[in-house]
């Protein structure tokens, strides 16, 4: 026990402050975007909506690595489009911080953007015919009608986005690599430990990872209205 609380006394948090906001950010992109983009996509045709659902979805299926990789070839400072952004705006995505928000957003956008889209499938249309009756314009019927009413679909998008960007290793790795400090997440130092045969310390990473997650989901379930205060058994 003595040596647990030395550990933790000495554990570097860096991770964690990583992770953390890396999360976030990943998280915030991903929202926004998945319900611009799911929005968008339920209005087009069927061709054009099986295309781009395939392609918004492709992250989900393919291994990270593959995602990483294809990110090192769009971002890397060798290639013409990371070349032009460090010369032109001096922003650098290869082994940074903004690398590993931009991997977390591309494996944690499809979660996002599925359970926006089958929430909004699933809005009753004589919701929507009522409000234009009434005169509201779209884009409040949008963010009045549409959006409330998808609510729990976008609340669970959102908790799931989160999860994923927190503990995303695999693309973040290619793309942002691990420096100490800088973009190694708890993920990266869990993978590192464990290499060094250090198992104490990647549990305690592991059970602080764990507790993050169930506190965050039981946050956003209760603020989302999903506890029942009515029990009904059978």
């Amino acid at each position: 026990m003595d040596q647990l609380f030395a550990l933790l006394a000495s554990l570097d948090w860096s991770p964690l402050f990583i992770s953390l906001k890396t999360g976030i950010a990943a998280t915030v992109i991903s929202f926004f975007l998945g319900i611009f983009v799911a929005a968008r996509v339920l209005h087009a045709g069927p061709k054009l909506r099986a295309v781009a659902d395939g392609l918004l979805t492709l992250p989900m299926i393919l291994p990270p690595t593959v995602a990483g990789f294809f990110l090192l070839l769009v971002f890397s400072l060798r290639r013409p489009f990371g070349s032009f952004l460090y010369n032109s705006f001096d922003i650098r995505v290869v082994q940074s911080w903004l690398g590993c928000v931009l991997a977390a957003t591309v494996i944690a956008f499809p979660l996002m953007y599925r359970n926006a889209r089958a929430a909004f499938e699933q809005i009753d249309m004589n919701l929507i015919y009522a409000a234009r009756t009434l005169g509201m314009s779209e884009t409040l019927i949008f963010w009045r009608i549409v959006l409330p009413a998808a609510g729990p679909g976008v609340a669970s998008g959102t908790i799931l986005s989160f999860a994923r960007a927190l503990g995303e290793y695999g693309a973040t790795s290619m793309l942002a690599g691990n420096i100490p400090g800088k973009t190694g997440t708890i993920s990266q130092k869990i993978a590192m430990v464990i290499q060094d045969g250090d198992y104490l310390t990647a549990g305690i990473w592991v059970v602080i990872i764990v507790i993050i997650s169930f506190i965050i989901i039981l946050l956003m379930n209760l603020l989302s209205g999903r506890k029942k205060h009515d029990v009904h058994h059978w």
